[in-house]
């Protein structure tokens, strides 16, 4: 059987790139104003706040919760068979930002879920940050 070949993100945009570099040294990362210290999000090449083009990446901590989920019934790609699950997720660290992943079948997940960071690595230079629920103690 042949290999799925897998959508891929563009790792060399400009206002994004940093942040899949991170995501290849396992680190996550949002895009901050070096001048005012506002956090863009989405991420831009400038701020939004200040006007400042002098912009940079701060290391976040890998944790949050879960947000919003959706299970898909049907295949939207066939490198993600169905069932398999949208989940949106807040940062700990900040509830304004919020990142989108993946979960293969359909976990049962709650409103307030913690989760957790698991690199996924796609092929050398590529990581994808995807999110995993926390084990309960």
């Amino acid at each position: 059987m042949a290999a799925i070949d897998r959508p891929l993100p563009v790792v060399d945009d400009e206002e994004t790139g940093g942040f899949f570099a991170a995501a290849a040294e396992h680190r996550l990362v949002v895009r901050t104003c070096n001048s005012c210290a506002a956090t863009l999000h989405l991420p831009k090449s400038y701020c939004h706040h200040c006007g400042s083009w002098d912009v940079g990446w701060r290391d976040v901590r890998p944790t949050g919760s879960v947000y919003s989920w959706t299970v898909l019934q049907h295949s939207i790609h066939e490198a993600f068979p169905a069932p398999c699950t949208v989940v949106l997720v807040q940062l700990d660290e900040d509830p304004a930002i919020r990142f989108v992943g993946y979960l293969p079948g359909a976990p049962e997940l709650h409103d307030g879920m913690p989760v957790r960071v698991r690199f996924e690595d796609i092929e050398p230079g590529v990581t994808i940050p995807q999110w995993e629920p926390v084990p309960e103690a």
